[in-house]
């Protein structure tokens, strides 16, 4: 049996700094756009709702890869916040359908905006070296992230 041929060192040290980086990078977007404290699980809910349109408990723990009654709780947090609301079901009476509200689709606004407001200043400290670097990385850096 041929073994693959295993990266070199270079490369592992390399893929372990970008990995710690871009999480590193995530980790500080979130905590400067997220005044409300909200918990990741909660800020997934959010984006799908928003992305797609008013869902199903069960429909938003399939996406999310979790029990329909963890999401349960999820969305009653979110809704006890005032950021989903409940709605009837279009053609099926016994579901109910969660739906952000007006408040929720601010908030997910706000976040947005704050976010592209910290990497803009961020950004900005850059030498115009590194930014020409970072900006020059992106496409790279868009193609490692497509399916």
């Amino acid at each position: 049996m041929v073994k693959p041929p295993r990266p070199d060192a270079a490369l592992e040290a390399a893929v372990a700094e970008l990995t710690a980086s871009v999480g590193q990078l995530l980790r500080r977007l979130r905590s400067q756009a997220n005044p409300n404290d909200l918990n990741l699980s909660q800020l997934s809910a959010l984006a799908r709702l928003d992305q797609h349109g008013a869902m199903t408990t069960a429909d938003l723990a399939r996406a999310d890869a979790m029990k329909p009654q963890s999401m349960g709780a999820i969305l009653a947090s979110l809704e006890q916040e005032g950021l989903v609301k409940r709605q009837p079901h279009p053609t099926d009476g016994r579901q109910i359908l969660f739906a952000l509200t007006d408040e929720g689709a601010h908030m997910r606004r706000q976040r947005g905006i704050a976010k592209r407001q910290w990497l803009l200043a961020a950004m900005a400290k850059l030498e115009p070296a590194e930014l020409k670097t970072l900006i020059d990385a992106i496409p790279l850096i868009k193609r490692l992230g497509e399916p």
